[in-house]
């Protein structure tokens, strides 16, 4: 198809060959439009379930190239570049106030985490994630480092010293074939306070969904 745009944001006009093998770095590229365009509603939830697994099985750019073509061009960059992709990011506070990383924020390739008293959340919600792991390095002292995560981010604490602390995983029910795009290795030592690995809370309306979906509401 002439102009058709690949994920590597080259045409496939004349010379170029649709049948180039797609690389890591591709698929992740394509993960990642997927997921913000099913964040602005461009997608539903099975749209979404159904592109991710086609593209992270994708072995070539042709394979990859017509999960995204219905899609607007703003919501294949939403406003952020591979640029701001950053391979370590470190956050280093001593008793200072609540460390957060919420909403559309860009997963780097390695966090490293020096905290003292320090409560610390990393929300993977709506995070721009273009690579398949994320290797927290920790060293943090006191109260709660919190992890919300979403279907297909998986975490990893057995790489975890504890001291006077202790790790709560609350694991959401998934589909069983729902393929993993963020693996998060936590490895480093952690002293007193809390490890706490959760999916998101639900909100008053799916509360209410889910009481009225039960058997035991219509009794």
């Amino acid at each position: 198809m002439s102009g058709e745009t690949l994920p590597t944001g080259k045409g496939s006009g004349p010379g170029s060959s649709p049948e180039l093998r797609a690389s890591h770095a591709d698929r992740d590229r394509v993960v990642d439009v997927l997921r913000i365009a099913a964040g602005d509603g461009l997608l539903t939830a099975d749209e979404l379930d159904e592109r991710l697994e086609v593209a992270l099985s994708a072995r070539t750019l042709s394979e990859l190239a017509g999960l995204t073509t219905d899609l607007p061009p703003l919501s294949v960059t939403g406003g952020i570049t591979g640029a701001e992709v950053k391979d370590v990011v470190r956050i280093e506070q001593v008793h200072s106030g609540a460390i957060e990383r919420v909403g559309r924020w860009v997963v780097p390739r390695r966090l490293e985490l020096a905290v003292k008293w320090c409560k610390v959340t990393l929300d993977f919600t709506e995070a721009v994630i273009t690579h398949d792991t994320l290797r927290i390095n920790v060293d943090a002292v006191g109260k709660t480092l919190t992890l919300i995560t979403r279907p297909g981010v998986v975490v990893d604490t057995d790489g975890l010293r504890l001291t006077h602390s202790r790790v709560k995983y609350l694991k959401s029910p998934t589909n069983p074939g729902t393929p993993v795009t963020l693996r998060v290795e936590l490895v480093g030592k952690k002293a007193h306070g809390r490890v706490v690995v959760r999916p998101p809370r639900r909100t008053f309306g799916q509360w209410l969904l889910r009481r009225s979906a039960s058997p035991s509401a219509s009794d």
